[in-house]
């Protein structure tokens, strides 16, 4: 009965995400995840966490857990990766979606990382990234193809 409950309740989460109800989804996957703690519900609990709240560390930490238990799944690396944009840590975060990547996730996975893109090192490095002759001198460069 419990294990019912608890698919019942992450269906019902999965559905507030994606229209957006994070707090419902937050609830309902905590619940599922008293209920039976699976890296899934881990996974996307951690994600309804952030979203909902912002408590990072503690989702980082759930989703960490997730990816642990079954490393093979891409769906959680993508999650940790979303948890990781939302705190800012875009470093892990590309990081995270690559190892979703390799364990085969789809192609919406590549379009994200084109989006997000590595940036390159600043020409002047003792410069601010914002100082306008690394902002200009470096589009110019990269308009001509040389960078």
């Amino acid at each position: 009965m419990p294990a019912e409950e608890a698919t019942e309740l992450y269906a019902k989460g999965l559905e507030a995400m994606e229209h957006g109800h994070y707090y419902l989804a937050r609830t309902c996957f905590g619940r599922a995840y008293e209920l039976e703690p699976s890296p899934r519900t881990s996974s996307y609990f951690g994600l309804a966490l952030a979203k909902s709240t912002g408590g990072f560390p503690e989702a980082i930490a759930l989703a960490r857990d997730a990816t642990s238990k079954d490393p093979e799944n891409p769906v959680y690396y993508i999650n940790l990766g979303q948890i990781y944009l939302l705190a800012e840590q875009r470093h892990e975060a590309l990081i995270m979606f690559r190892l979703a990547l390799h364990h085969g996730a789809d192609s919406s996975i590549v379009r994200e990382l084109e989006e997000l893109g590595e940036r390159k090192p600043p020409l002047f490095r003792n410069l601010p990234r914002s100082h306008p002759l690394n902002r200009y001198i470096g589009l110019l460069l990269s308009r001509l193809g040389l960078r």
